[in-house]
């Protein structure tokens, strides 16, 4: 289960220019004209507005869950999510997600830092992908950190609120292994 901070700047510069209020409900950005040349936010998505508001939607949920822990990050799935860790049995539903999530800020934490965005054409679902780092002890006391890559796939739901659909991750490699050539 990730425990979700992000790098302290990430979080800090897209909460702060995004100007969100907590418990504000966030819509993405219309496709402006001339902003994707291709047309299709799935194979030229840049920087465009939709990536970058699937970037406010993981920064309140960082935030969130930096806060208040598993408890937090049980709020932000929908009904019929599930999440995928390595080596573990897929949770399945938004009560079960939220019942498996039982660590506080103290005993876990994740630093996250997301390395892309995809949203699709309808701007009705997106996802992002990245590195993690996490950090907890041992029985002894010892420290235990792991690492690994994570994706996280977001619907907008028929309220009109985002909630995560798939949350993944997998051990793998420190960071520097797997860059976009």
């Amino acid at each position: 289960m990730r425990f979700l901070v992000w790098t302290a700047s990430v979080v800090m510069c897209v909460a702060v220019s995004s100007g969100m209020a907590k418990g504000q409900l966030l819509q993405p950005p219309s496709p402006q004209p001339g902003a994707n040349p291709s047309g299709n936010a799935l194979t030229d998505p840049g920087l465009s507005p939709q990536v970058q508001f699937l970037y406010q939607l993981e920064a309140k949920f960082a935030v969130d869950t930096a806060k208040g822990g598993g408890k937090a990050f049980g709020t932000w799935f929908a009904p019929d999510a599930v999440t995928l860790e390595n080596g573990g049995a897929p949770v399945v539903g938004h009560d079960a997600i939220a019942a498996h999530a039982t660590w506080t800020p103290e005993t876990y934490q994740l630093r996250w830092t997301p390395e892309g965005a995809r949203m699709s054409p309808e701007g009705d679902m997106g996802f992002t992908w990245g590195h993690y780092e996490g950090d907890s002890k041992d029985a002894q006391g010892n420290p235990v950190k792991k690492t690994g890559r994570y994706m996280t796939v977001w619907k907008r739901q028929p309220d009109g609120n985002w909630k995560v659909e798939l949350d993944a991750s997998n051990d793998g490699p420190p960071e520097d292994c797997c860059r976009l050539k």
